[in-house]
């Protein structure tokens, strides 16, 4: 029997979670935006080759697609746990103290993002009531990037958070 019970953990261990899939989904979402970026790029360059003037906004699409990319890719790398860390002198701690610095990193990111979108409820609707020059897109989509994509890179920090706590006081069994 613990043999059966050791394949459900391996098996509970392995299987993305509904969180986990939604943020592979939004790596995809990340890949779509770099895809169409790189294609109105692409096209400006061959419009301007062949000499035409191309079309009114394209040079737009890349830069406002830009803010999105760097939003949601920062999300799903944040959830993977793949963004880069200088980690070395953490590693020297005890697992007591990384959990505890884990916490405190966390928590310092947490409330920067927060405020961050705590400056957005300003900023996005102002921007709303302007729009892009070549698009005439409302820049208020573009700013939009900054409150969705801080939320969506919240969501992972609070997660380690309850793991390392998790950590510090361990269900004895």
């Amino acid at each position: 029997m613990s043999g059966e019970q050791g394949a459900v953990e391996a098996r509970e261990k392995s299987a993305p979670t509904a969180l986990a899939r939604a943020y592979d989904a939004l790596g995809h979402v990340g890949g779509a935006i770099l895809a169409v970026m790189t294609g109105a790029v692409f096209l400006q360059v061959v419009l301007r080759f062949v000499g035409s003037a191309g079309f009114d906004g394209l040079e737009e699409v890349p830069r406002f697609l830009f803010v999105w990319l760097v939003m949601i890719g920062s999300a799903a790398a944040m959830q993977r746990g793949q963004h880069t860390v200088l980690d070395y002198f953490v590693n020297q701690l005890t697992p007591r103290g990384r959990a505890l610095v884990l916490i405190a990193v966390n928590g310092a990111g947490i409330a920067l993002f927060a405020y961050l979108i705590k400056l957005s409820l300003v900023l996005v609707p102002n921007a709303q009531l302007q729009t892009s020059a070549g698009l005439g897109l409302p820049l208020g989509w573009v700013y939009a990037a900054v409150p969705v994509g801080s939320a969506l890179i919240i969501l992972p920090m609070l997660v380690q958070i309850l793991k390392a706590l998790g950590s510090l006081w361990p269900k004895h069994s």
